[in-house]
Formats: C-alpha cells, sequence, structure tokens
C-alpha cells in the first residue's frame, strides 16, 4: 500500500548577514511593531475597562491609519505597513487563544526582554532564483543558505528577527509536501529523565549531554562580570551580549541534539508511547528547576508530536498520574510498590522477586499502557 504524502507548512531558518542601511531598517521596523503592538493593547485594554467594548483586528487597522497621520507617529510610514498589520494579527490570534483557553493574557513587549521580530506577507517581499528581498529595500539579504529549499518552493511569509546575542535569522515559511516512513514493525516506550535523558523500553539509554552545566562556570564569570558593569553604559551592553552568545550556544547545542534523538525514535518506531509529564510544576522545586529546565521535555515532547504526525507515526500520550515507576512490569505480576524515592534507582519487587531498573521499567510500563489505549 502506496503512503499519499501530505502537504505541510513548514518553516526554514537561514542565519543572514545585514548591511549596516539593512540593520537600521529593520531595527526600526522592530521597534515600530512594538510600538503598534503596545499601543493597540492599550487601547483594547482601555475599551474593555471604560466602555465594555470588545475589539477586532478591522477595529486596530483602523487605529494603524490613524496613528500613521499623527505627526508624532509620522515615523510609521518610514517602514513597510506590511509588518504593522501583521502585528496586530498576531495579537489578535493572541487574544483568541486566550480566550479559548490555550494561552494566558496578551501582554506588552519590552524593549529589551521581547524577541525583536517583524513579520512580512508575499506582497511585502520579492523571492526568486535563491534571492530575498524585502521590502523597501534595494539589496538582497545576505543569506546563508545551509540547507535548500523544496524545489519549486514558493514562501508564503518570511520573518527577520535578531536575537540577544546580535545574531540576525529568517525564517521562510513554505508549503512542502512530506511523505510518511515506510511503515515499522516496532513500538517503543520513552520514559524522560535527568541523568538519562531518555531510557528505552527496550532497556537503551540515551545519556543527557546537560549542556547548561557544560558551560556553567564560563556562564557565571560573564555574568559576573556583567554585573560589575555601569547600568547605560556600553561596556554593559557588551558584557550582556557576551552573556546572550554563552546562553545561545547552550540553546543551539541542545536544540541539535534534541533534533537527532527525536528523529531517530521516530523513524525507527511506528508507535511511540511518552509520559505527560509537566515541566512547568517540576521547575517550581528549586533543587530540580535547573536539570528539568535544561532537559527541555517540554521541547522533545514538540519535536515528537509534530515529526510522528509529518511522518505517519502514532504517538501515544499516557497520563501522568499512571504508577510507571513503581508497578512492576514482570508478566502476570502487576504489583504496585510503595513509593519511591528518587535516588532509588533499583527495587526488587516483593511479589515476584523481579529486580527492576526504575527507568527501564518505568519505559516498559509507559509502552504497555500506550498499547492499551489504541
Amino acid at each position: 500500500m502506496l503512503s499519499v504524502p501530505q502537504t505541510v507548512k513548514r518553516a526554514y531558518k537561514y542565519r543572514f548577514y545585514p548591511t549596516p542601511e539593512q540593520a537600521r531598517l529593520l531595527a526600526r521596523t522592530f521597534g515600530c511593531v512594538r510600538l503598534v503592538w503596545n499601543k493597540a493593547l492599550a487601547e483594547r485594554n482601555r475599551r474593555y475597562k471604560d466602555e465594555g467594548v470588545s475589539t477586532s483586528y478591522v477595529d486596530t487597522a483602523k487605529w494603524l491609519t490613524a496613528w500613521k497621520q499623527d505627526p508624532d507617529l509620522e515615523f510609521l510610514r518610514e517602514v513597510s505597513n506590511v509588518p504593522l498589520q501583521q502585528a496586530l494579527r498576531q495579537q489578535q490570534v493572541a487574544f483568541n487563544n486566550f480566550f479559548a483557553k490555550r494561552a494566558r493574557y496578551p501582554r506588552f513587549k519590552s524593549k529589551h526582554r521581547s524577541r525583536a521580530s517583524a513579520t512580512f506577507q508575499n506582497n511585502a517581499f520579492s523571492f526568486r532564483d535563491g534571492v530575498l528581498r524585502l521590502a523597501k529595500m534595494d539589496a538582497p539579504l545576505d543569506i546563508r543558505w545551509s540547507r535548500p529549499l523544496p524545489e519549486g518552493a514558493q514562501p508564503s511569509t518570511v520573518t527577520v528577527s535578531r536575537d540577544a546575542a546580535g545574531r540576525w535569522f529568517v525564517s521562510i515559511l513554505v508549503e512542502e509536501k512530506i511523505a510518511p516512513l515506510p511503515p515499522v514493525d516496532r513500538s517503543v516506550g520513552v520514559d524522560a529523565g535527568i541523568t538519562a535523558l531518555v531510557t528505552l523500553s527496550t532497556g537503551e539509554k540515551i545519556s543527557n549531554p546537560r549542556h547548561e552545566r557544560a558551560d556553567r562556570r564560563k556562564l557565571a564569570k560573564a555574568q559576573r562580570a556583567l554585573a560589575r558593569k555601569q547600568q547605560g553604559s556600553a561596556n554593559r551592553a557588551k558584557a550582556r551580549r557576551k552573556v546572550a552568545r554563552i546562553y545561545a550556544r547552550i540553546a543551539d547545542r541542545r536544540r541539535d541534539f534534541l533534533h537527532k534523538v527525536t528523529t531517530r525514535l521516530v523513524r525507527e518506531n511506528q508507535t511511540l508511547c511518552i509520559e505527560n509529564l509537566t515541566a512547568r510544576n517540576m521547575v517550581r522545586n528549586h533543587f530540580l528547576a535547573r536539570a528539568v529546565s535544561d532537559a527541555a521535555w517540554y521541547e522533545m515532547r514538540s519535536m515528537l508530536t509534530y515529526k510522528a504526525a509529518w511522518y505517519g507515526r502514532a504517538l501515544v500520550v499516557v497520563d501522568r498520574w499512571f504508577p510507571s515507576s513503581k508497578l512492576c512490569s514482570a508478566h502476570g505480576c502487576g504489583h504496585i510498590h510503595e513509593p519511591i524515592p528518587l535516588n532509588v534507582r533499583s527495587w526488587t519487587c516483593p511479589a515476584c522477586g523481579t529486580v527492576h531498573d526504575r527507568d527501564v521499567n518505568a519505559a516498559r510500563n509507559i509502552l504497555a499502557a500506550g498499547l492499551a489505549e489504541r
């Protein structure tokens, strides 16, 4: 039976190096996007508080037209109008998600703490033969094409961003046909952990590289140097970028490792069973918070979710209250042991005498529970 390719929207992210003129224009665009978002959010809040009136995207688009006529805001006309409209659309989506209880209430964007980005629709850029030009720019972006776009792909949106380390990125959204992988007769249970990032029901353990801990000394030194710099000085800005570069290196290495692990799991198994862990609650424990954040379980689950959907695999999520660690996985036993402290890595079942590795036992139970749910 042939698998039918499915069409998905997929973003390809590349690093680019702007000219000084492009950097200045993009920096102004980021500032205008942030200003429009904050002014629209403030006016939404005021209207609801004082008049009890809800606001739509059409209302905010009219406000934007009026703001651009204001002499004090005439600088809004110096940048492309499309990213400003996109900011208002994104704000409307944020409110829709809030009212649907999928997200928290939209917040104001900070100059220093928010991600600097701007999204251009296809009427605000041109793309031909690997050359990308944005609106109000004469020269194309100097992009490092680390991997090719799908053949014949036509970008629908382009998002330009600058991270805290001063690196520039362009994310190109395209429609792509992805063929499901050939079916395999294998299923696996996955238990997430800290010492071993994941333990599989096969008994294999994939160790946790602990990228943050590897650079912790270097990071602490850079943060101490930042703390000694005078507020608002050029040296403080330089020290802040140094700290940001270390964080960026940690995040890049972690993301690369997670991509390799999740891609391998999806390729090798038809069904993947994982536990519904709540990392948000676990980081409240100050003894585990740093290690849990470094393990990035939520990011790993997110990768497994969309890769399984792309490649025709099944991802089964087991209830978080399922006693995977203390349930004996020996055939025909099913004894539930008393609560086991985290520092106990193996235990013996008092009912059948089987000696269990805590993590392997949990992975096998997660697999059995996941397959039972299908």
